[in-house]
C-alpha cells in the first residue's frame, strides 16, 4: 500500500477573521477549525503533518490534544515556505504521496479526498477544480471591464501530489513567490489531474464564513442528548473536586477516582447520547487502578468515544446538588475546566448550583449529588 501524507498549513494570522485567537483555532460548530481539517484526513492519511506559526504552540497543544500527528513545524514568512517546511520534516518518513490542505477549509469531504489520491495513480498532481459561477469585472482607474469566463476554474484544496516530485518542485523553485503548489507543480511540468471540487469545500475567510460554515456543518445533521447522575458521599478529608477543580472543604468525597460528581455524571450524559452504557462499564469501581484517578481521564475518554461513533459534544449543562461548599464563587473556574477538557468554548458550557431545601442527604450535608446533560451532534 502507498504510504499517504497529509500536510496541513495553518501558520497564518487569519486577521481578515477578526477577534483572537487566529481563526484556525476558533471554535466552529463545538471543534477548533484546524482540529475539523486534520481529522478529516486522519482514516485516508498515515502521517499527519501541521505547520504552525512560531508563537501557536500553547493554541495548538490545546486544539489537538489526543490526535495522533506528527510534532508540528514551523511554518515561514509566505505559504510556500511554510510547505516547504513541512515537507522537509516529512522526508525522513519517505511517504508515497502527500496531500497539501489549508487548515481554513474544514468542510472536506472524505469523497473529495478520495478523488484527489485516486487521480494520483496515473499522475504526478491532482487538483480538485470548480467552474467560476459569477460575473467577473476587472477595475482600471475607475473604468470597469467585464472578464470571460470561459476557461476560468476555481482552485481548492487538497492538492495532492507525489512526493518525490513535488518536494523536488519546491526546492528548485524556492526563490519563486507563488499563491499555491500547483503553480510549482506546472512549473516543473508535472503531469496534473483534475478532479470536480466541492462547493462545501469553502474557504474561511472572515466572519460571515464562520456563520456560513455553522450552518452548513449543522445542516442534515442529527442531535441526541445524554443524561447523567452521579452522588458520592461525605467522608474525613479537607478536600473535594468538582468539576476538575480542587475545592477547600472540611470534608472529603468517597469514590473509587477523586469522586468529582459533576465530572462523572457529565461523562455518563455522553456515554448516554452515545448509547455505549454507563461509566462504571467503562471503569469498574472494582479496578484498583482507578484509584484516586482524575475524573477528567472518564470525560476524555467519553468524548473519544463520541467523535469515534462520528459525534461532537457541542454543549453541556451541569447542576451541583449541595448545602456546602458555595458553588458561585468557583462557577467560572469549573465552566473553563469543562471547556478545556471536552475543547469546547466556554459559552458552550453551564455549570450551576442548586440545594434542596435542607431535605434528603443533601440537605442534611451528607454528601453531593450532580446532574449533567450532553448535546451530541452527529454530522
Amino acid at each position: 500500500m502507498l504510504k499517504i501524507a497529509a500536510l496541513i498549513v495553518a501558520a497564518g494570522r487569519g486577521e481578515r477573521a477578526g477577534g483572537a485567537p487566529p481563526k484556525q483555532y476558533r471554535v466552529l460548530a463545538g471543534r477548533p477549525m484546524l482540529r475539523r481539517s486534520v481529522e478529516a484526513f486522519a482514516k485516508q492519511a498515515a502521517l499527519l503533518q501541521v505547520v504552525i506559526g512560531a508563537d501557536q504552540s500553547r493554541e495548538y497543544g490545546s486544539a489537538m490534544q489526543g490526535l495522533d500527528c506528527l510534532p508540528p513545524v514551523g511554518g515561514g514568512a509566505t505559504r510556500q515556505q511554510s510547505v516547504r517546511n513541512g515537507l522537509e520534516a516529512l522526508a525522513r518518513h519517505k511517504p508515497d504521496l502527500v496531500l497539501i490542505h489549508d487548515a481554513a477549509r474544514p468542510l472536506v469531504s472524505s469523497a473529495l479526498i478520495a478523488r484527489v489520491i485516486a487521480a494520483l495513480e496515473d499522475s504526478d498532481a491532482a487538483i480538485p477544480l470548480l467552474p467560476v459561477a459569477d460575473t467577473l469585472k476587472r477595475e482600471t482607474n475607475g473604468a470597469w471591464t467585464t472578464v470571460p469566463r470561459d476557461g476560468l476554474l476555481r482552485a481548492q484544496t487538497p492538492q495532492g501530489f507525489r512526493f518525490d516530485a513535488i518536494l523536488k518542485a519546491h526546492r528548485e523553485f524556492a526563490t519563486r513567490d507563488l499563491t499555491d503548489d500547483m503553480a510549482l507543480a506546472e512549473l516543473a511540468d508535472l503531469k496534473i489531474a483534475a478532479v470536480p471540487g466541492e462547493d462545501t469545500n469553502m474557504k474561511v475567510t472572515t466572519p460571515e464564513d464562520f456563520v456560513v460554515a455553522e450552518r452548513l456543518l449543522g445542516a442534515g445533521g442529527e442531535y441526541r442528548t445524554g443524561f447523567g447522575f452521579d452522588a458520592h458521599k461525605f467522608i474525613a478529608g479537607d478536600h473535594i473536586w468538582l468539576c476538575g477543580v480542587k475545592l477547600a472543604h472540611d470534608h472529603a468525597l468517597e469514590g473509587h477516582s477523586d469522586a468529582d460528581a459533576g465530572l462523572h455524571a457529565l461523562t455518563d450524559a455522553i456515554l448516554g447520547a452515545i448509547g455505549r452504557g454507563d461509566i462504571g462499564q467503562h471503569f469498574p469501581p472494582t479496578d484498583t487502578k482507578w484509584r484516586g484517578a482524575p475524573s477528567s481521564l472518564f470525560l476524555e475518554h467519553a468524548m473519544k468515544l463520541a467523535q469515534e461513533a462520528g459525534g461532537t459534544v457541542v454543549h453541556c449543562d451541569v447542576t451541583l446538588i449541595c448545602e456546602r461548599p458555595k458553588i458561585a464563587p468557583h462557577r467560572d473556574v469549573m465552566r473553563a475546566r469543562v471547556a478545556e477538557i471536552l475543547r469546547l468554548d466556554i459559552s458552550r458550557v453551564s455549570v450551576k448550583a442548586t440545594t434542596t431545601e435542607g431535605m434528603g442527604f443533601t440537605g442534611r450535608r451528607e454528601g453531593i449529588a450532580a446532574q449533567a446533560i450532553a448535546t451530541v451532534r452527529f454530522a
